[in-house]
């Protein structure tokens, strides 16, 4: 009972209960989207009618109509790599004449779906997204099939309808390990990722690929982790355990080859020297570290341009390709060639 005596507010989620309906349903009425069925906008404007509900139009006018806001959900923004990616994402996504909004998901998936439930409120353009752990592909089906495109970078949502633009990540470390290989190496391992992302499988994937290539009976040891310089640190500690004859690591990302560097000299070797190591991303730290450490390169610009591409289609309701892959490369410096100075 209202003690006050003043009239309880009807709110959307009182037409959804009355109509029978989600509350997006009734969003989309209100907006006068085409994305609802005749009889499912007839219940709604029944139960409106029934109810006295007022459309707050100024309250709803961000989301009245699709804004030209985008927004760009980044999985780790502590990651130097995520946010070298954001800022050449903010470019193009600005180039376009629409409004990049940044927001991080802490590599949560309960995170994002919090985050991507308050920007689906505002009626965002599109999301950019680098998608977090565990990720689901009906969740972000579901989010398309309610009206929203979504692109995927960096990370791919397996068999999801999101297109998706990729590094090449394989060819990255095959030509990390090709590299290691030729000069002799014959104890390697693969460091750090885990298993509920997609650019580990991949990377695993050209490392294992490259030492099948060479010689199957070529030792190699893996050893996940998790992807910051920490996890490096612990997983060098423990593959230094089970390997103390170890001459090469192909590193998941800098960040993991920055932590196996600090324990690599903490056993008191010498990286470079006695133990070679490649990271895979090429931030601008890399080429200042003593050694300057060899890296995969992925041209975060260029990542940004092809997203942008592929975004330009999905607004004019064309047919994007499903997935892309940006081609990379192999930057030789002296934490696994001693040959190069820098």
């Amino acid at each position: 009972m209202n003690n006050n005596n003043k009239p309880e507010k009807v709110t959307i989620f009182d037409v959804a209960k009355e109509a029978q309906v989600s509350k997006s349903t009734v969003s989309l009425v209100l907006t006068q989207s085409d994305k609802v069925s005749d009889k499912s906008r007839e219940k709604v404007l029944q139960a409106i009618e029934k109810l006295g509900y007022v459309y707050n139009r100024d309250a709803a006018a961000l989301r009245s109509k699709r804004s030209n806001l985008v927004a760009i959900v980044i999985n780790d923004l502590t990651n130097p790599y995520s946010a070298q990616l954001a800022i050449g994402l903010e470019k193009h996504i600005g180039a376009l004449g629409m409004l990049p909004m940044l927001v991080n998901t802490n590599e949560s998936f309960e995170r994002q779906k919090q985050v991507v439930n308050t920007l689906k409120e505002y009626n965002v353009a599109a999301f950019v997204m680098c998608p977090a752990p565990g990720t689901d592909k009906n969740w972000v089906n579901q989010l398309i099939q309610s009206g929203f495109p979504v692109i995927n970078i960096m990370r791919e949502v397996q068999y999801s309808d999101a297109p998706t633009i990729l590094p090449d990540n394989q060819k990255g470390t095959m030509l990390a390990t090709e590299h290691l290989l030729s000069q002799g190496m014959k104890n390697l391992a693969f460091v750090g990722g885990t298993e509920d992302i997609s650019d580990y499988h991949e990377r695993l994937a050209g490392f294992n690929t490259a030492m099948r290539l060479h010689n199957e009976h070529t030792p190699s040891v893996i050893v996940p982790s998790q992807t910051n310089r920490q996890g490096g640190r612990e997983a060098f500690k423990e593959l230094y355990a089970q390997s103390a004859g170890i001459e090469a690591i192909v590193c998941f990302s800098d960040v993991i080859a920055y932590g196996v560097i600090e324990e690599i000299r903490n056993a008191g070797l010498e990286p470079g020297k006695d133990i070679k190591v490649v990271g895979f991303d090429d931030l601008e730290d890399s080429r200042m570290m003593s050694p300057a450490l060899s890296s995969v390169h992925i041209n975060a610009n260029e990542i940004g341009k092809r997203t942008c591409l592929v975004l330009s289609e999905l607004l004019d309701k064309s047919t994007p390709p499903l997935r892309t892959l940006v081609d990379v490369k192999l930057i030789a410096r002296a934490s696994s060639d001693q040959k190069v100075a820098g």
